[in-house]
């Protein structure tokens, strides 16, 4: 099994700071929660055929987090921010990819919620040049669309609010979401439990600085401090 990791000052710098302003839009009214520190989980480590890892540089290394796959289920657990995947997973021209996050204990390990979803677009992700573009909901009822590519910046600002996307109903309570990101013709869109919730050109997220191609691998993202079961991680035509 191969971990990739990241040592690139450049990219660390990059990274490190959308970690910390980033990994949640602004609270309600306005306001702006404090950041927690990323823990190290116990059993850290990556079990399951062909799955690689990386965290956010400057937060921690890829056993501070865990990914295991069971049956048809992966289990995830951080630490640090992660990007996820497995490099037989590509997806190119039209296609969809998908899953079904269950965060079994919303916000269990902090004091606001982190997100979870999927990314397309991945290429050099375990070199200083990483490209990716993710879709991410958070259990409050907001999400975040990102990309690494490799300098960081959000597409639709620091996130937004849709109806779409499922609140839990209290800290400590279960909350489940399905994340779909789709590139057709000339867009790309993000799907939440069915409902498109943000349409982009391919041209605000590809070209000089941003993805080189929508085509490239495709896996999960997960923020720190997150514990998640994905189902249903699927590539369509």
């Amino acid at each position: 099994m191969r971990l990739a990791s990241v040592t690139a000052i450049a990219f660390v710098g990059a990274l490190s700071i959308a970690h910390l302003s980033a990994q949640q839009p602004p609270a309600a009214g306005g306001g702006m929660n404090m950041q927690d520190t990323a823990h190290k989980v116990a059993n850290g480590g990556i079990r399951g055929a062909g799955w690689q890892g990386r965290p956010d540089p400057g937060t921690g290394v890829v056993t501070d987090a865990s990914l295991d796959v069971k049956g048809s289920e992966i289990e995830v657990h951080t630490g640090p921010a992660m990007l996820y995947w497995n490099p037989a997973n590509k997806g190119a021209g039209d296609f969809t990819v998908s899953a079904t996050f269950s965060e079994p204990k919303y916000m269990s390990s902090n004091d606001h919620p982190h997100p979870y979803g999927v990314f397309i677009g991945g290429s050099n992700l375990d070199n200083d040049k990483t490209t990716a573009l993710y879709c991410a909901a958070y259990g409050r009822g907001t999400f975040i669309v990102r990309v690494f590519g490799p300098a960081v910046f959000n597409v639709n600002g620091r996130g937004a609010a849709s109806d779409a996307v499922h609140k839990a109903a209290a800290k400590g309570e279960a909350v489940e979401q399905t994340i779909a990101l789709s590139v057709k013709g000339d867009s790309v869109s993000c799907s939440i439990n069915g409902t498109v919730v943000g349409t982009y050109p391919k041209a605000d997220v590809t070209g000089a600085g941003k993805l080189a191609s929508t085509d490239g691998i495709v896996g999960l993202r997960v923020a720190h401090n997150v514990d998640v079961t994905v189902k249903d991680f699927k590539i369509t035509k």
